[in-house]
């Protein structure tokens, strides 16, 4: 059977996430299978798996403000700026509660963060771990990103939790590394679990486990979340069968009037969703322009 739509899936530490897309692929027997928004092989929770017609709506998704809870551990400095890589100096921790917590909020609102080394990120044409791994250091450009919010859930120094809301590009571990410099002494990510990736929630994801289970007794189709489901926030256009035929064959459908909003989940004349488009102008008329083809 061939799927398309969204799975969850809880991603467990010591994993990565194309190994996880390896298990899917191996769960739904399919080969068209892609992630949404690569979590480190230590890191855990919300992994967006796409499946069939739904990986081509992966750039759209990604496009989606995070949740982290992370926990940071003070005084100790890593190559890779979590538990996984060497430690490259430790120092004590003398830092107050009062200053943690000062340290904490500097970083809240719009900053420049300066990607790491090991990250998913090409330069060149290369990624940049593989980079790292054989000691090769690039100069890398700092990104604006967005803090929205960070909430300490508890603070028993060395160690910090941190509960982060965050736009797309966020590195946490910069995040950690960085909160230890503004202290003095430096810091790590010790854990981390992306509780949220936009409307995703990890209360809505699954372990590992529990897809096998749901495989085995042959109820997969029931957790497969629809294409057009994954963007019911969107107002929608029903077609009649002229304007399907014509949308289908990359043809300007024109309308009069469009419902409110930037982008709209279309459907043909039999109620099947086949894209989402936007509003355009062709021949000084307002028409549909297809931005994403599910047919």
């Amino acid at each position: 059977m061939e799927y398309s739509g969204l799975v969850i899936l809880n991603k467990p530490a010591g994993c990565s996430s194309h190994k996880m897309v390896g298990l899917a692929r191996r769960i739904f027997g399919m080969k068209k299978i892609g992630h949404t928004g690569t979590l480190d092989p230590a890191a855990t929770g919300v992994l967006p798996l796409l499946l069939g017609k739904a990986t081509r709506a992966a750039e759209l998704l990604t496009a989606e403000n995070k949740r982290y809870t992370a926990e940071v551990l003070l005084g100790t400095v890593t190559d890779t700026l979590d538990l996984d890589g060497q430690v490259l100096c430790e120092k004590p921790v003398t830092v107050t509660e009062d200053e943690v917590r000062r340290a904490v909020s500097g970083f809240v609102g719009e900053i420049e963060q300066l990607p790491p080394m090991y990250s998913a990120i090409s330069v060149g044409g290369r990624r940049l771990y593989d980079l790292a791994r054989q000691g090769v250091e690039v100069e890398r450009e700092k990104r604006r990103i967005v803090i929205h919010s960070i909430d300490i859930l508890s603070i028993e120094l060395p160690k910090i939790t941190i509960d982060v809301r965050c736009s797309k590009g966020t590195y946490i571990r910069t995040l950690g590394a960085d909160i230890g410099e503004a202290l003095g002494c430096g810091g790590c990510v010790s854990s981390l679990c992306r509780t949220e990736s936009g409307e995703l929630k990890i209360e809505n994801a699954l372990t590992p486990e529990e897809l096998e289970h749901i495989a085995a007794e042959g109820r997969l189709s029931e957790i497969v979340t629809p294409i057009d489901k994954m963007f019911a926030h969107l107002p929608e256009i029903r077609l009649d069968e002229r304007r399907s035929h014509l949308v289908k064959n990359g043809v300007p459908a024109y309308f009069n009037k469009f419902p409110e909003g930037d982008m709209f989940r279309v459907y043909d004349s039999g109620g099947e969703f086949i894209a989402l488009s936007v509003r355009a102008e062709a021949d000084g008329r307002s028409c549909l322009k297809t931005v994403k083809a599910f047919y």
